[in-house]
């Protein structure tokens, strides 16, 4: 099954270690899961690390955004951006995890309500919603 993680998720995993994120990381290291991104999602996620709110945190944890961005590209398989989906979401940073999950009906990972509140019109076009795997 193909997922896709929005950044949340994958600072939830790979930066603090939520034990909500455990089952997560064990599904793509048993390869039951096939984690799909594009570079601007990797492009995000190295923004995102160097934000001051977050830097401290990764000091705290002992990771670096090295080890953060060595995660993503060994686990995330890298594809073509995807055409804007029929579903828009209010957050425009959001969009291309939605745009990504449609193109490719993927179960879409992601704690922000701007994405929750769009699951039912999402579940029309085969992608689920959640907050973690069950």
């Amino acid at each position: 099954m193909r997922v896709v993680l929005d950044t949340n998720i994958v600072l939830d995993a790979f930066v603090f270690d939520d034990p909500t994120a455990r089952p997560l990381k064990s599904a793509l290291a048993a390869l039951q899961l096939e984690w799909i991104a594009t570079k601007a999602m990797r492009d995000e996620l190295a923004r995102v690390l160097c934000y001051p709110k977050i830097v401290p945190r990764m000091a705290f944890y002992l990771v670096t955004a090295s080890d953060v961005l060595a995660q993503f590209d060994g686990q995330a398989t890298l594809v073509d951006t995807a055409p804007k989906a029929i579903v828009t979401c209010r957050d425009p940073d959001d969009q291309m995890f939605i745009d990504l999950a449609v193109a490719h009906q993927a179960l879409l990972l992601s704690k922000d309500e701007a994405v929750l509140c769009l699951r039912k019109r999402l579940i029309g076009l085969s992608v689920q919603v959640q907050k973690t795997v069950h």
